[in-house]
């Protein structure tokens, strides 16, 4: 079964993508708390710690680089 989120994606490649995207999800969710709704909050928090893990620490840049070589032949 595969992931929902295809952090391997080459759009993630450039390091101000996988910031913004994980910055985004995390002010969204600590707005949703500071707003009242707890749920929301605690979900769009989630993802930005999902995010977080799948772009910064799983993430491999020379794993990429080598399998977009490899197109280029």
């Amino acid at each position: 079964m595969g992931s929902f989120f295809d952090f391997d994606h080459p759009f993630f490649r450039p390091l101000w993508r996988r910031i913004a995207v994980v910055g985004v999800c995390a002010t969204w969710g600590a707005f949703e708390i500071w707003m009242g709704a707890t749920g929301w909050g605690v979900l769009f928090l989630g993802i930005a710690a999902l995010c977080f893990w799948g772009l910064f620490i799983r993430f491999n840049p020379r794993t990429q680089g080598e399998e977009g070589d490899k197109d280029r032949r």
